[in-house]
């Protein structure tokens, strides 16, 4: 998918402002000082201002990043999906060009959770730590029913029709769980996020799973580096009981051995909230999994 719409079109950023990579404007919001920064990656169809909150409450201890991958939010346009390794090599010149130093504590949420490990294929010596937000793995497959596989998953999400149908219902989903952002940031990203183009971009993304799966695959385990992952299991109300109660199986198992696979891991098990929703419904959950993070880094 190539978006054309050219920079003086696009939605400005409520807060916030660019970095240019590669000729490219892409979004970045810092808060806070001090190190290890902390730098949240979003999932697909998530922005970096999803994280606003939580990152409010890190940069009271540390700096927190957020920002948008290219192609995705208030970035410039690119054509998606995109391999893990251009996502995290872009990733990397915008930390330095901010000139926050390695190492950082990854924040990756769902598909965020690729490039968070692409990242870490690459540059290990600039990881301290991880934070698994509901993160995707690239065994995936292995723990999920073939209904709710990768190469299903692309197939599944609705298409840009249906989407546009379900506007006023996004509209009041954004508005809902943007309740506490404060008024300036609030009101424009909901109008963003029911944009026609924001919402082809969470389309596109979704569409390379399975070779970014690959290409994780055809690199190096995680870093031994210190990990808390959270779980997110609780009722949907969207998902059949059956199905629900596999994903969550599944889930639970791998990221227990996402965890089990590095000598400082954790896994926490929420049951309050979903996978959209964790940033939103759990901050208070996140941002001690971020603390102790960096608190077992410091020993490690």
């Amino acid at each position: 998918m190539t978006n054309n719409i050219t920079s003086s079109e696009r939605l400005a950023p409520p807060i916030g402002g660019f970095q240019e990579i590669d000729g490219r404007r892409v979004f970045v919001h810092r808060s806070g000082s001090g190190g290890p920064g902390v730098v949240f990656l979003p999932g697909a169809s998530a922005v970096g201002l999803d994280y606003f909150v939580v990152q409010q409450q890190v940069s009271q201890f540390t700096t927190a990043v957020v920002y948008d991958r290219g192609g995705t939010g208030y970035s410039d346009p690119l054509a998606l999906p995109r391999t893990a390794t251009a996502v995290a090599t872009e990733l990397r010149e915008l930390l330095r060009a901010e000139n926050i130093p390695a190492p950082y504590i990854l924040a990756p949420h769902s598909l965020g959770a690729f490039y968070a490990h692409r990242f870490a294929q690459l540059y290990p010596q600039d990881v301290a730590g991880l934070v698994w937000l509901d993160g995707l793995h690239r065994d995936w497959d292995e723990f999920m029913p073939p209904a709710m596989q990768l190469a299903a998953a692309e197939q599944m999400g609705p298409d840009f029709e249906q989407l546009a149908r379900l506007r006023p219902a996004l509209r009041e989903m954004h508005a809902e769980l943007y309740a506490d952002y404060p008024e300036h940031i609030r009101q424009p990203l909901i109008d963003a996020r029911v944009s026609d183009e924001w919402l082809r971009v969470g389309i596109a993304e979704r569409g390379g799973l399975t070779d970014v799966a690959t290409e994780l695959r055809a690199g190096a385990n995680l870093p031994d580096v210190p990990l808390v992952a959270l779980s997110a299991v609780g009722p949907d109300p969207t998902q059949q009981a059956e199905t629900l109660q596999q994903m969550h199986d599944g889930r639970k198992r791998m990221d227990a051995a996402v965890v089990s696979a590095v000598s400082h891991g954790e896994q926490r098990i929420l049951t309050d909230t979903v996978h959209h929703r964790l940033c939103f419904d759990r901050p208070d959950a996140v941002v001690q999994a971020i603390r102790d993070v960096i608190d077992r880094a410091a020993r490690h």
